[in-house]
């Protein structure tokens, strides 16, 4: 029992409710007992009687004044004084009994004015100021008033009808406001359940604002495991596409070598140079797809060290100069001599410009033009490798850096060379060392990637620890 948050949302709820009256109970006990319904009624018998006094203000005058109080506190059965400024008694109806003191104005418990005499007997009083400055006072003892008397006539009605009706109420309001939480909640618990399911439909975001959040983030969770879904199907459906052309080939092969179609010595050698290109097209993608992997699970290491960015692209276009001299293509490092140091793993910031200027030099004719240029900011660097290739499609620069895409290989320039991975880990590599890639292209006019790393890095050394 109570064990779901609507219930337990219900049960707070009446509690405090119930907690509230009770506390709004006691006070109004308190008001009677201090204040009941006959001390209420003898005040106001003591304002007629004072108001009856005023009213014949004309007639307290002279030698007639004793005998107006006089025959009024007969009339009325009070006790009346009429004090002069200084507080001195000039008529008392009572003197026989205890002396009573003009009292200041009460400053708490207006309501209910009360008077000791001098024997220490209550009086419940009123007191006006008359048009000549003398002060009356009209007085009567304090009536005693039973406690049960108070709860059977005054408390328990009361409180039981409006109580009662309150309650009511209130916990038909909490019952509203319990569920106005807990449903949306209910839903969620719902949905997730059929979370692994393509279909799964988005949760509507209602009740309090955090319960709107929690929706709003469960919704963006389910399209990002959706989306890591589809991912997944497509990248082993890539896989599986990549590796069946090489495995294709290489089984063709050996079955030619195998059964003796390859017999001659060319032939058999064509076959063996077929199987060993395939089998390091295969072993290439494999070592990609570990890399990826690994730099996915944020546990690729980087051994970071103070690297010369100057030196590294210079070491690059010596890499690719015979390639580039071959394909007649002009490869330069426009770059200053002074850049400062980075903080960096130098081996993957190789494969990240090897990867770009391979590519650039993939998609750049004869005559073309391949730079890269480097510059500092007070926060990062700005590494650019441009080319005055092919350029890209606008639809495909979206999709430039997803696993296995390339752009249409009937394209001039677009012949397939590799498996798709190349830039996917060059944005890997990037994210790794807290920095981003963007690229910029027109088809006909050339592209340029642009790499921009930090001047200060984490000291963290694996992507995983940065994460965290």
């Amino acid at each position: 029992m109570f064990t779901s948050l609507r219930a337990r949302l219900w049960l707070t709820y009446a509690l405090l409710i119930a907690t509230a009256m009770g506390v709004m109970a006691v006070a109004f006990g308190l008001y009677l007992w201090s204040n009941p319904l006959l001390y209420r009624q003898t005040l106001a018998r003591l304002r007629i009687v004072e108001s009856a006094i005023i009213n014949r203000q004309s007639d307290l005058q002279g030698h007639t004044i004793a005998a107006s109080i006089e025959r009024a506190a007969n009339e009325f059965d009070v006790r009346i004084l009429l004090f002069n400024r200084s507080g001195s008694v000039l008529v008392d109806t009572a003197p026989s009994q205890p002396d009573l003191k003009l009292p200041r104005r009460p400053f708490f418990n207006r309501d209910n004015p009360t008077i000791r005499d001098a024997s220490g007997s209550a009086w419940l009083y009123t007191r006006e100021t008359l048009d000549e400055g003398a002060i009356l006072m009209v007085a009567i003892h304090r009536p005693r008033v039973r406690l049960l008397n108070i709860l059977r006539d005054e408390f328990l009605p009361i409180f039981l009808q409006g109580g009662a009706i309150a309650l009511i109420l209130s916990l038909v309001l909490a019952f509203v406001v319990a569920r106005w939480v807990a449903d949306p909640l209910q839903r969620l618990v719902e949905a997730s359940q059929h979370v692994p399911v393509t279909d799964a439909k988005p949760v509507i975001e209602t009740g309090p604002r955090e319960v709107r959040e929690l929706t709003f983030a469960f919704n963006a969770m389910v399209d990002r495991v959706r989306s890591s879904q589809d991912s997944q199907r497509k990248f082993a459906a890539n896989v599986s596409h990549e590796l069946k052309t090489p495995l294709t080939s290489i089984q063709g092969f050996a079955q030619a070598i195998i059964d003796g179609t390859a017999k001659s010595p060319s032939e058999q050698k064509q076959a063996a140079e077929v199987i060993y290109k395939e089998s390091g097209r295969m072993h290439r993608m494999v070592l990609d797809l570990l890399d990826l992997a690994r730099l996915d699970a944020g546990t690729a290491d980087l051994n970071m060290s103070q690297v010369n960015l100057r030196a590294l692209l210079d070491s690059i276009v010596e890499k690719f100069s015979l390639q580039a001299h071959k394909d007649k293509v002009t490869l330069v490092v426009d770059s200053p001599r002074d850049l400062p140091y980075l903080v960096a793993d130098g081996d993957r910031l190789a494969q990240v410009f090897t990867n770009l200027v391979d590519n650039a030099l993939r998609h750049t004719g004869r005559d073309g033009q391949v730079i890269l240029q480097s510059q500092a900011t007070q926060t990062e660097m700005e590494i650019r490798v441009a080319d005055t290739g092919i350029g890209l499609p606008a639809d495909a620069i979206p999709h430039i850096f997803e696993r296995f895409y390339q752009a249409d290989p009937s394209r001039p320039g677009g012949e397939r060379r590799g498996a798709g991975l190349g830039l996917a880990i060059v944005q890997e590599i990037v994210a790794a060392h807290s920095g981003r890639i963007s690229v910029r292209s027109q088809e006909g006019l050339g592209t340029t990637f642009t790499v921009y790393l930090p001047l200060v890095q984490p000291a963290a050394t694996t992507l995983l620890s940065r994460k965290r």
